[in-house]
């Protein structure tokens, strides 16, 4: 009996490392031994200063220091301060600890050096996982896929992210559900992925509300590090649609916070895509325990605390005009058409935070 045509996928899986466990962070100095590795340097924000020096100090006579230059978006200018000093130092490899910027930043390094990375995620937004890069520059966020930027190994720590605020735990998270959310409806997708991003949803939700009520809860930390390991590998196998293309617009050239974008856009990137694609919609729902995918996330996001208007999070009403226009120069594959009224349409109800129609 042949296969159905709807079913026929092509599967490559991507060669990585992951050791999840409480504690894994102690493993540092013998994961970068074990690539072959002999000066790792440190890579994070100037926030998360305090973790990379313990991290360093694990390394031992491994480390070649600390930088602390990652920053959102991943401006071109930091990304060349950053090779610049990992030539300086002499570091063979680079320990990108931290969430999404700072693994960024790892890549933007690897993508010119072919230097591994290892990533020690303190958030739970995935990138870890894929080998996609983003580099801002001119005002404009560019992405591409290399696999030479897939950190070759991740130490997933719970313990790490239990000083994660609350707030940003949750924006994080729903960063997540978007990676897993999009890769069920991609047009090279598989049943594989498919199956790993419903649990990957699940797991996030579920941990999310967990973290909601007792942000010290370690079982609840371990379920969102869970799900953003699954929704992460999602996103690294499969291509992006309209919620990326949207979201890599509005951080890369209004410079919004990254998470929280991602968590505003994404109610209404699934509702323009609800007729479209049925059936990721129902497992998404069900994911979510809710009967609807757009609705379900707005209502998560909402209960949770986190925030549900771009105009709550720096954008001004009068950009959203050229926002559409830049969205729409140069769109991502989408399975619904990418049609300017509609477009126009979900930037505004996003904007004011409107609950996606049913």
């Amino acid at each position: 009996m042949s296969v159905p045509s709807s079913r026929d996928f092509v599967f490559t899986a991507q060669p990585s490392r992951v050791v999840f466990a409480r504690g894994s962070l102690q493993r540092l100095a013998s994961e970068v031994t074990a690539l072959g590795a002999r000066r790792a340097l440190v890579l994070c924000t100037p926030q998360q200063r305090d973790q990379a020096e313990i991290a360093a100090a694990l390394l031992g006579p491994s480390s070649a220091g600390v930088f602390d230059g990652a920053q959102m978006h991943v401006p071109i200018e930091s990304a060349r301060r950053a090779r610049l000093h990992a030539q300086e130092v002499g570091a063979d490899c680079a320990v990108a600890i931290g969430g999404g910027s700072t693994v960024g930043l790892g890549k933007a390094i690897a993508l010119e050096s072919a230097m591994p990375i290892i990533a020690v995620p303190t958030t739970y937004a995935g990138s870890e996982m894929t080998p996609i890069y983003g580099i801002t520059e001119g005002g404009e966020k560019k992405t591409g896929r290399d696999l030479k930027v897939l950190p070759r190994t991740v130490l997933y720590d719970p313990d790490l992210s239990l000083g994660l605020p609350v707030g940003l735990s949750i924006v994080s998270g729903i960063n997540a559900i978007a990676h897993a959310a999009e890769g069920l409806y991609t047009r090279d997708g598989n049943p594989v992925m498919s199956l790993m991003a419903e649990e990957g949803i699940r797991a996030m939700a579920t941990g999310l509300r967990g973290v909601k009520k007792d942000p010290g809860d370690v079982a609840a930390r371990s379920d969102c590090l869970y799900g953003a390991w699954l929704c992460g590998t999602v996103l690294g196998h499969v291509g992006m649609a309209l919620h990326h293309k949207l979201c890599h617009t509005l951080g890369g050239s209004f410079n919004l916070p990254h998470a929280e974008t991602h968590t505003v856009v994404l109610p209404h990137a699934l509702a323009y895509n609800r007729t479209a694609t049925p059936e990721a919609m129902q497992r998404i729902a069900h994911a979510l325990g809710s009967p609807d995918a757009a609705d379900g996330v707005f209502t998560l996001a909402a209960t949770l605390g986190a925030p549900t208007a771009l105009r709550d999070i720096g954008m001004a009403e009068a950009e959203l005009d050229r926002a559409c226009d830049i969205a729409l120069s140069n769109p991502y594959w989408n399975p619904r058409p990418i049609e300017r009224q509609g477009i126009r349409q979900l930037l505004q109800d996003a904007w004011a935070g409107q609950r996606p129609a049913a």
